[in-house]
């Protein structure tokens, strides 16, 4: 068991030497104002930030898909300064159904929000994909 709570704490608490340090947050956890302002995302493939009660959140999304089965997930965050200016890049992993996977037949809007140790808003931030075979 503490094994896979290590493996947990690796997985969802991410930092690296160029990386913004992160937690994957659960439905629960999403703050009421993230909450309220995801119906106007949702439908868009992008990245955002937002700051609530002093925290800084990124939140990817997917846009709308046809079924269930696609999902998203936020692999590093990394801040780069340019010119004075900060800019985030959120690198993904998507990931679709598979050709005769058994999926729910509902409209979904996959997304990720996690809460990092930033302290600002980035100026900029750039959504990078990699699709998981």
């Amino acid at each position: 068991m503490l094994i896979i709570a290590a493996f947990y704490a690796v997985k969802y608490f991410v930092k690296d030497d160029d990386g913004v340090p992160f937690e994957l947050l659960s439905e629960e956890q999403i703050p009421q104002k993230i909450q309220e302002i995801l119906p106007r995302y949702k439908s868009l493939e992008r990245a955002l930030a937002c700051k609530v009660d002093g925290e800084i959140f990124v939140i990817a999304t997917r846009g709308e898909k046809p079924t269930g089965g696609y999902t998203i997930q936020i692999d590093s965050i990394e801040k780069v300064n340019i010119d004075g200016k900060t800019k985030l890049v959120v690198y993904t992993t998507f990931k679709d159904p598979k050709p005769g996977d058994i999926v729910t037949q509902v409209i979904t809007y996959p997304y990720v929000v996690v809460k990092t140790e930033l302290e600002e808003l980035p100026d900029k931030i750039e959504l990078k994909v990699k699709y998981d075979d």
